[in-house]
């Protein structure tokens, strides 16, 4: 096991990613944020408290996402769904998706399918902690990226959450 991001690093990343989208969305104006379930939202969750520091909690459109049955890759497991709870209209919005770690970008096109019940959107874009730029089997590329890092197929990322883990921490596992 190799730290990637320690706990402190890990707060410093996520107020940088906080403000790098609001450099490219002001006020947020026609902005929504959506969580990635299940462990998305835990990055997502603190993200948005980062930006409601800079912005009145009203001007904040936040939701959250779950795409267990969007996925391809686990029809032949049964699968306990999340919540979905997105209280807007995302039609004609931009929308930053935030998940954990972008790996082969199948959890992303799963999120993609989902958002369409949901709109049409503008413009997406994703925002994610961890890039492990080397094993995409889908184009998709994150527009905010808190660390990028090359890996192995063998290794595991692996994000330390305080909620659930007890700590936070990003590691890889060989």
């Amino acid at each position: 096991m190799k730290s990637i991001l320690t706990g402190p690093q890990l707060a410093i990343t996520i107020k940088r990613l906080a403000h790098q989208i609001l450099e490219n969305n002001i006020d947020l104006e026609n902005t929504v944020l959506i969580g990635l379930q299940p462990r998305g939202i835990y990055l997502s969750d603190q993200v948005v408290t980062e930006i409601k520091k800079e912005l009145s909690a009203d001007k904040v459109k936040y939701g959250k996402l779950d795409i267990t049955f969007y996925r391809d890759d686990v029809r032949n497991e049964i699968r306990i769904a999340n919540h979905t709870d997105i209280p807007f209209s995302i039609e004609g919005k931009k929308v930053v998706l935030i998940d954990d770690v972008l790996y082969t970008g199948r959890t992303i096109r799963a999120a993609l399918d989902a958002l369409l019940d949901f709109g049409r959107p503008e413009k997406v874009e994703l925002c994610v902690l961890i890039d492990r730029r080397f094993s995409r089997q889908f184009p998709i590329q994150p527009d905010y990226t808190g660390k990028s890092i090359d890996s192995i197929i063998s290794q595991k990322v692996r994000v330390f959450w305080k909620e659930k883990d007890g700590k936070e921490e990003v590691v890889i596992l060989d």
